[in-house]
């Protein structure tokens, strides 16, 4: 076997196992993150509660926390579902501006200084790679419709 076939056959075997890997990592990250949650036990309450401390307001924390944690939970099983892609992929973006919020809300918790994220920034930031892993999901997606080809005339 030369080096280009080998080549071939890693990206084949890349290409078939992307999507269920990619399945696969976004259900245990959301499953296993709300779940902390449902639990009692995750690492974020505290940066949670400050979120709903200045946007809802402090009442509705428990609320709030526990409709977050399912809601992670249920976009985690859906992300195994094929057919459920395009409903999970707009509850996936819609979580990730309410969990990447404190950005912009509350800089003073995620920032040391410009630049330089706590380790609750750390936690935010790399939402970047799931929303990624998102896009590359959703464009395994088989559209609905074929579309036209180019050169014909409506």
């Amino acid at each position: 076997m030369n080096i280009k076939t080998i080549d071939l056959v890693i990206i084949d075997w890349l290409r078939r196992w992307y999507l269920p890997v990619a399945r696969l990592a976004v259900f245990a990250i959301y499953f296993y993150f709300g779940l902390l949650k449902l639990l009692g036990e995750s690492p974020a309450t505290p940066l949670a509660q400050a979120l709903v401390t200045n946007t809802i307001g402090a009442a509705h924390f428990d609320t709030a926390f526990t409709v977050l944690a399912v809601y992670e939970c249920v976009i985690g099983v859906l992300f195994l579902l094929p057919k459920a892609t395009r409903l999970v992929i707009p509850l996936l973006f819609l979580h990730m501006v309410i969990v990447c919020s404190p950005l912009l809300l509350l800089p003073q918790l995620v920032f040391t200084k410009p630049f330089v994220p706590t380790l609750e920034g750390q936690y935010i930031i790399k939402n970047i790679a799931i929303i990624a892993l998102a896009i590359g999901v959703a464009a395994q997606t088989r559209p609905l419709q074929k579309r036209p080809p180019r050169n014909s005339k409506h």
